[in-house]
């Protein structure tokens, strides 16, 4: 899962980055509203941490355009404001919630995964299809009640594909959300092909069809 980081205060950024990548999400930065906006055109992001005072201008301009894009991203607000005004505003505005600064980033943590647990899977942390179970939370996968190893990256794969089951995925689409803003700078998608193949071979007797489009991307049949 994809978060973005929109906070000017670099050393808190690097807290919350380090903190969150042990807990296996993707984290991708931006420190002013210029580059912040940028991203938010370009990608798609499961949770948007997201700082109301930036150098060079409001967050709150930034969750605006993030609706006017249309996207469901879900937005928490960061903020040194704590005022009962500036919580309504945000809250308002489109965000999802609102957390004041000083926090645990543990609590942040917290919040992130019951963000995106509502608006991703209605709430529930396990969600099967044919003979698997995923578990959201643990970030585990049961074939047929047995465990199957995952590394990080096959399993935020398999977890994309499940909550897109029936439709084609690009290439595109898939390099982009395992691997944030780098798959601008890479030259082909041979990264793509090896985790489909190891993913195939892992969930050869779970009953899944992972068909290739071939020239497109795949799609996880119903």
């Amino acid at each position: 899962m994809k978060i973005l980081i929109i906070e000017d205060e670099k050393s808190l950024s690097e807290s919350i980055v380090s903190y969150l990548s042990k807990e296996n999400y993707i984290c991708e930065t931006a420190f002013d509203f210029i580059s912040a906006q940028q991203k938010i055109s370009l990608f798609e992001y499961d949770c948007i941490l997201l700082d109301i005072m930036l150098p060079d201008g409001n967050g709150l301009h930034l969750l605006a355009y993030l609706k006017k894009l249309g996207k469901m991203d879900g937005v928490i607000i960061i903020s040194a404001k704590n005022s009962m005004e500036d919580r309504v505003l945000s809250l308002n505005s489109g965000a999802d919630d609102y957390l004041s600064k000083p926090f645990h980033l543990a609590e942040l943590s917290a919040r992130i995964l019951s963000l995106i647990r509502r608006t991703k899977f209605n709430g529930q942390h396990i969600i099967s299809y044919k003979e698997t179970v995923l578990d959201v939370d643990a970030k585990t996968l049961h074939v047929k009640g047995e465990i199957v190893i995952l590394t990080k990256t096959e399993f935020e794969l398999y977890l994309f594909l499940v909550t897109n089951k029936g439709k084609v995925i690009s290439k595109e689409a898939i390099v982009e959300h395992i691997s944030g803003d780098s798959a601008l700078y890479l030259d082909n998608f041979d990264v793509i092909y090896a985790h489909i193949k190891n993913l195939k071979r892992k969930l050869a007797d779970s009953g899944t069809h992972l068909k290739t489009v071939y020239g497109v991307g795949y799609k996880l049949e119903l």
